[in-house]
């Protein structure tokens, strides 16, 4: 009508932004947060990646390696070069002592393959017959030492007593190593703990087996030499 004046009605529209707050969706739980599980229900525990281990078990058995071979390679290096060279005559416990690494590296197996059958008490027999074999290695070492002391064969009597005290005594210590790894698989509760019995009892098998086969290396080095 004439006269009258007509205000145009305004609708307003306000958009929330994305993401925001309010009554916006909340962020879904997972990937997202490090405390918190898929569920939501509270908060997730960590657990390492098996593979890790057997990463570590390789690096060591890497390094003692290369400790090892520096070592033979200066050993054939003043073999052949020294003229006051002097042959060591290896104790027969020594064959002995190999003999008995041997039979572990065996039992060991016996031992990994009781478990993959579930029979946990055969496994538990004979991983400590594997123990003991390591044990009554070390100690043959022992006896060899004595018997080349009783010969007045000393670490510092030549060349050759030297690496022979060298190599024998690094590698038992090394050995030894391995032992209180056996032993942790046979007191560890693995119930309660970030890895499985079978993952501890296979990075500890190739630990020793690697000791053995560097055992038999050394040995036929020292043999030849």
């Amino acid at each position: 009508m004439p006269g009258t004046s007509t205000t145009p009605d305004i609708e307003l529209v306000i958009e929330e932004p994305h993401g925001g707050g309010g009554g916006g969706q909340p962020p879904a739980s997972g990937d997202g947060g490090g405390d918190g599980d898929s569920s939501g229900k509270g908060p997730r525990r960590w657990t390492p990646s098996q593979r890790r281990y057997s990463t570590a078990i390789a690096i060591g058995i890497v390094s003692i390696l290369m400790f090892f071979m520096a070592l033979a390679s200066a050993f054939i290096v003043l073999r052949r070069g020294s003229p006051t060279w002097v042959t060591v005559h290896l104790p027969r416990i020594l064959w002995v002592n190999t003999l008995i690494l041997l039979g572990s590296s065996f039992s060991l197996e016996q031992a990994r393959s009781r478990l993959g059958r579930a029979d946990v008490a055969g496994f538990r027999r004979l991983w400590s017959l594997t123990t003991a074999l390591g044990f009554l290695f070390v100690a043959g070492q022992l006896a060899a030492w004595r018997q080349l002391v009783a010969e007045g064969m000393y670490i510092a009597s030549n060349q050759a007593s030297s690496f022979f005290y060298i190599f024998t005594g690094a590698h038992a210590v090394h050995l030894l190593g391995g032992v209180v790894a056996l032993l942790f698989v046979t007191m560890r509760n693995f119930e309660k703990s970030q890895i499985s019995i079978s993952t501890a009892a296979e990075i500890t098998s190739y630990y020793w087996h690697f000791m053995d086969g560097l055992w038999v290396f050394l040995l036929v080095l020292l043999y030849l030499g």
